[in-house]
């Protein structure tokens, strides 16, 4: 396990956060979201880099390098890196990275060259139909300081107002109709807590589709009749209370952001759970949510407010 690079100086990521950066302001907090890449903003892609090990250690995952940035942060076309900044803080709050579909190359037939690519196999009909008009988004995180409730508004909002920026990526490429990308979970979680959110995924997002699978499938163990007894009642919304109800009963919680794509559309699929071994060999769940599908309350909430003529 490297050590991780010291703070990046403010005055350096500060010389980067250029207007044509720039993409809004966030509804909540007053801050700011920029979109950059390696290339273009070195100094911030460090920062970014720093802060996401920092992030995904301290939960029980990371690259174990002195910093988090691979080949899909650098490579051409290189993803792009969607962050929060908080100008009264002078801190990056949390960030995204994304590639569009339409920007994808591929290893060798049939196998895109994304992060998703060396835990998933994916079909012809998603290769053909679904990745050209898709965003995927990966290494999501929120700086470990703006996690908790303790960090006041800030806290609370951090991953809100990343999502407000995802909303204005829909905007800004109307081409685009799905969202993909995965959703981890720790090796230090519950075992008997991640077969309950791991069942539940499964009977309410299938992949009825067989989209997308597993390379090598997490093995789960899960007691069918145990979980048939849980989730009984016919329906999402008392399924999800006994979920939470379970997960509580255990000292933990629903992951944040498991939660969060379970609430954005009643149509998200799930593509099954595989171990990343780059990556601390936490369990990674492929999702993919079809943006014309979005509650209206979370496209009023972070589609809807976005303007192209927000400056900063």
């Amino acid at each position: 396990m490297e050590e991780i690079i010291p703070k990046v100086a403010r005055e350096l990521i500060k010389a980067e956060l250029t207007d044509d950066k720039f993409l809004r302001h966030t509804r909540k907090c007053n801050n700011e979201i920029y979109i950059t890449d390696a290339a273009s903003s070195p100094n911030i892609m460090q920062e970014i880099g720093r802060l996401r090990e920092i992030a995904f250690r301290s939960a029980g995952g990371g690259t174990g390098k002195a910093v988090d940035i691979d080949q899909y942060d650098t490579m051409e076309p290189p993803c792009k890196q969607l962050f929060v900044w908080d100008p009264q803080e002078e801190e990056i709050l949390g960030g995204y990275r994304y590639i569009l579909g339409e920007e994808i190359k591929f290893t060798r037939p049939g196998v895109p060259r994304i992060a998703t690519a060396h835990m998933f196999n994916f079909s012809e009909k998603f290769i053909n139909d679904y990745l050209p008009y898709t965003i995927e988004l990966g290494r999501s995180f929120v700086t470990l300081e703006y996690q908790s409730s303790r960090a006041g508004t800030k806290g609370i909002f951090a991953l809100d107002n990343l999502w407000d920026g995802l909303g204005a990526l829909v905007v800004k490429h109307h081409q685009i109709k799905y969202l993909f990308g995965k959703v981890t979970m720790y090796p230090s979680y519950s075992i008997e807590g991640r077969n309950m959110i791991l069942y539940f995924l499964h009977k309410y997002f299938p992949d009825k589709e067989h989209l997308v699978w597993p390379e090598n499938p997490l093995r789960t163990n899960i007691d069918e009749a145990k979980m048939q007894e849980i989730f009984h009642y016919g329906n999402f919304k008392e399924d999800y209370m006994a979920l939470n109800a379970g997960v509580r009963s255990m000292g933990t919680n629903i992951p944040p952001l498991v939660n969060a794509y379970m609430g954005l559309s009643p149509t998200m699929r799930m593509f099954g759970t595989a171990i990343n071994d780059e990556f601390g060999d936490v369990e990674e769940s492929g999702i993919l949510i079809t943006i014309d599908d979005i509650f209206e309350e979370k496209r009023n909430r972070h589609i809807s407010t976005y303007s192209e003529n927000d400056t900063k």
